[in-house]
């Protein structure tokens, strides 16, 4: 009897997915009708602009008063699209093979590059029509533009803005893989880098605490207004992929939150200057960014723990109640973000009547002498090192517990050494070290050994690359089929790609932490280190990475290279602290001073000489050089002994379970040696 197969009948919606029918209609047209929402509430903030009140002296006419803050508004959005997107096909959209949403989602970052791009041209107009009072149908407003975007320092970041996104937008154009979108986010990153300098934080009274707060600002806002613009209008090439896709960018989104609120309550700090500056218009406008970030916050929360379980195949009301509930607060941040823009903050940079020769190459008062207490009394904020570390801090310390309570054992030692040295590098960048490192030589040297010797040892003890891979899930696991590359995919990546291979080789890496010192101290790059923030951020981030390569070569549990035999490290390790020796001992002997323009015109009123203070830093970093050297000979010297102990204990294992057979045949050996001895001659 053959059966007769009935019918399934059609799988009803689940009322939570299921999409009212005025909102259908209203979804159809989704990309557009969100990207022109998000305009429109964006441009709330024009309304505070003062746009409509005429200048009375050097008024630059109506078209740049309204344009500016218009095409300034529309930049940040498409600043946002890119930046967003380019998170998106890096480490959110999923890759299944023959997939339409990746390719769509690089397509996505190209045009938002290029509409970037054309905006960022009409805002180097408009901003040098605004500060000049130059309306642009003045005879010379083209050479003006021509010398502004050349000269003046706005002007320049201005362009090297339009420069670097045009760049991005082409290159998008071609990128065929992760990784190149990878590297096509560090263009976003320089473009957001120079937009930090420009506006309010270029005339903060704190410019390198502004820049770098503005930095974690600007980063975290597009990354988080971008990925779910992106999400939206991607979600049709999704599928299946769009639940995981929000679930991964809602963590994203989370850490986001916690950049922008940060950085928000720091640029608060430094603009108002103090709490009666809440009662102000520009304070009044801040408390109001906060709220509404707050309510992100929590709505974020809620739809983490409501909406995105529900979220399924080709999205529903559940995703389109997330994306147009949290648009609508998005766009009315950026509205005050826009009037802030152009409100005057309480608190602006105004130089003291005499200005010292200190505050004029540093931005800041001298400190005062520098004394036992006040390495750990004086403080100056670096946002970027102090994000760095705490985050650094949270990622471990949670690590750590995921595999404690999935049963598995990770060394107390190692989680005490971690905590032990990112606190060592908060205080490093942030505290004494970083105040008065900018004044005296030698307590620049004091940072820059700390950073480059004690610090990555520290790191290196703690395995945080073994810790990563041991508990973060991979993503093949929690999505099969899915190519794209979550945290521990991109770990494994940069360990074993070229890049990571050639620069972490003992041999190379022993050269780049010996030879960097010379190129970095006796080049123009010392000098730009000590006058722009750029500098010193990337003098922090190479000699970091420096120490923490070759410590790793050395002593390093980590995988990285292929370390080579302990008497050969030992050898890279004496042949580094002999440099360190002839380093020092030439600082100390030596009679011209380093940036003679910066520590010789300090005019400090204590402490030793300019060229005293350098044969001082000289002394330290012979000093500070060689004890954690000699650390890290004994700990060679007792990884060769355990290696030694372990080799002696696998003969041993082996003797016992099949004998002594090297033992055996050089006793054959001499047996047949000793009857050949013995034999008659014929």
């Amino acid at each position: 009897m053959t059966a007769t197969a009935t019918p399934t009948p059609p799988t009803a919606t689940p009322p939570d997915r299921a999409v009212p029918a005025r909102a259908r209609d209203l979804l159809a047209a989704s990309p557009a009708l969100l990207v022109a929402f998000a305009v429109a509430a964006a441009l709330v903030g024009v309304a505070f602009s003062g746009a409509a009140a005429a200048v009375l002296l050097g008024d630059p006419g109506g078209v740049v008063r309204w344009g500016l803050p218009v095409v300034s508004s529309l930049t940040r959005l498409a600043a946002a699209m890119t930046t967003g997107g380019l998170v998106l096909v890096v480490a959110v959209l999923p890759r299944p093979s023959g997939g339409a949403s990746w390719p769509a989602g690089m397509r996505l970052v190209a045009f938002a590059a290029a509409t970037w791009t054309v905006l960022a041209v009409a805002e180097l107009v408009f901003t040098y029509g605004s500060v000049a009072g130059r309306p642009l149908s003045s005879s010379q407003f083209g050479s003006e533009l021509s010398l502004f975007a050349t000269q003046v320092g706005v002007g320049r970041a201005l362009l090297g803005i339009v420069v670097a996104v045009a760049v991005l937008a082409a290159v998008a154009l071609v990128v065929r893989t992760p990784t190149g979108a990878a590297w096509t986010s560090l263009l976003a990153v320089a473009a957001l880098w120079l937009e930090a300098g420009t506006g309010h934080a270029a005339g903060a009274a704190n410019h390198e605490l502004a820049t770098g707060s503005l930095m974690v600002h600007l980063v975290g806002a597009a990354v988080w207004v971008g990925g779910l613009g992106g999400l939206a209008v991607l979600n049709g090439r999704l599928g299946d992929g769009l639940g995981p896709a929000v679930r991964r960018y809602s963590v994203i989104a989370g850490w986001c939150l916690v950049g922008v609120g940060l950085s928000g309550v720091v640029n608060g700090i430094v603009r108002l200057g103090g709490w009666s500056g809440l009662g102000t218009r520009y304070g009044v406008l801040i408390l109001t960014k906060a709220a509404l970030l707050g309510t992100l916050g929590l709505l974020g929360l809620a739809h983490r723990r409501v909406t995105i379980p529900r979220i399924g195949s080709g999205g529903g009301w559940p995703f389109w109640r997330l994306v147009l509930v949290e648009l609508v607060v998005m766009g009315a941040v950026s509205g005050v973000a826009v009037a802030l823009a152009g409100s005057a903050p309480p608190l602006a940079a105004v130089a003291p009547a005499d200005p010292t020769p200190a505050y004029l190459l540093t931005g800041h008062q001298l400190p005062p002498a520098l004394v036992g207490a006040t390495w750990f009394t004086q403080w100056r904020v670096e946002p970027i090192t102090l994000t760095a570390t705490l985050a650094g801090l949270v990622v471990y310390l949670r690590w750590a517990h995921r595999l404690r309570a999935r049963g598995d054992a990770w060394p107390w030692a190692r989680t005490a050494s971690w905590v032990v040295g990112l606190v060592v590098f908060g205080w490093t960048t942030n505290g004494g070290p970083n105040v008065y490192g900018h004044v005296l030589f030698s307590a620049h040297m004091v940072q820059h050994m700390v950073l480059v010797m004690v610090v990555p040892v520290l790191i290196v003890l703690a395995a945080p690359v073994t810790l990563a891979l041991r508990a973060l899930p991979a993503r093949a696991a929690t999505a099969p089929g899915d190519d794209s590359r979550g945290p521990r995919e991109w770990l494994l990546a940069l360990v074993h790609s070229r890049v990571a291979g050639v620069m972490s080789n003992p041999v190379v890496a022993a050269v780049n932490f010996a030879g960097s010192m010379i190129v970095f101290y006796y080049s123009d790059v010392f000098g730009w280190a000590l006058r722009t923030p750029e500098g010193h951020l990337f003098m922090v981030v190479h000699f970091s990475l420096a120490g923490y390569l070759f410590a790793n070569a050395l002593i390093g549990i980590d995988p990285g290279p292929r370390r080579p035999p302990y008497a050969q490290r030992l050898l890279l390790l004496f042949a580094t602290m002999a440099f360190h020796a002839f380093f020092g001992v030439t600082l100390m002997s030596g009679n011209e001073l380093l940036v003679a323009e910066w520590f010789g015109l300090m005019g400090r009123t204590w402490g030793p000489s300019a060229l005293a203070d350098q044969r001082l830093g000289g002394s330290i970093a012979w000093g500070i050089g060689e004890l954690p050297t000699l650390a890290l000979a004994v700990g060679v010297a007792m990884a060769w002994a355990r290696d030694d102990e372990r080799v002696a204990r696998r003969r041993d294992r082996r003797v016992e379970r099949e004998g002594d057979v090297e033992l055996d045949e050089y006793n054959a050996m001499l047996t047949r040696l000793a009857d050949h001895d013995t034999k008659p001659d014929a």
